[in-house]
C-alpha cells in the first residue's frame, strides 16, 4: 500500500496500469487497493500544484502563528474547528514550540488576509495572540520546484 501511495503522491495522474507495471502489481489488484484507499479516506483528493505566478493570477499567502489558551476537556480542537471552518484558511496545524497553531491563509491581496486576522481571528475566544508572515517568493511546494535553475552566468574567475 505504502508504494501505491507514493506513486500516487508523487503524481495523481498515474494510471492503475502505469502503478501495476512499477510496482509489479497486477492491474486489478491495484485497482482495488485504490478504490479501497478512497473509501477509507486514506486518500484524501487529488489535486494540482498550480504556479500561480505563472498562470499570471495574483494570490497571497499568510503564515498567521497564532498563541491560543486551550479549552478544558478539548485542549485546542475547539479553536482549531472554529478556524478550519473558515473559508480563507487554506490549512491548520497544531504546533510545537513558542506558538500552538499555524494557520495558512489564502487571498488575493495582502489587505484582505490582514483583514481577516483582525475582524475574524484574532477576536476568537481563547485566541491569545497572532504573528503574520507573508509569504514573498515560492520556491518549493509540495517537493515541486517552482522556477527552472538558470545556468550560472558568472564568469569564472582565473588567476
Amino acid at each position: 500500500m505504502e508504494e501505491i501511495l507514493q506513486l500516487l503522491a508523487d503524481d495523481a495522474r498515474l494510471t492503475p496500469a502505469q502503478i501495476a507495471e512499477r510496482t509489479g502489481r497486477p492491474e486489478a489488484e491495484v485497482k482495488t487497493a485504490v478504490a479501497k484507499l478512497e473509501k477509507d479516506g486514506v486518500i484524501r483528493r487529488y489535486k494540482t500544484v498550480v504556479d500561480w505566478d505563472k498562470a499570471g493570477v495574483e494570490h497571497v499567502f499568510g503564515f498567521i502563528e497564532v498563541r491560543v489558551s486551550p479549552e478544558r476537556g478539548v485542549g485546542f480542537d475547539s479553536v482549531a474547528e472554529r478556524i478550519v471552518g473558515f473559508p480563507e484558511v487554506h490549512s491548520l496545524y497544531l504546533m510545537s514550540g513558542t506558538y500552538d497553531l499555524l494557520v495558512v491563509v489564502q487571498g488575493k491581496t495582502m489587505r484582505e488576509v490582514a483583514y481577516f486576522v483582525a475582524e475574524r481571528l484574532a477576536p476568537l475566544d481563547h485566541v491569545l495572540s497572532t504573528a503574520t508572515h507573508f509569504v514573498l517568493k515560492r520556491y518549493k511546494v509540495d517537493g515541486d520546484v517552482m522556477e527552472e535553475r538558470s545556468e550560472n552566468k558568472r564568469l569564472p574567475v582565473t588567476p
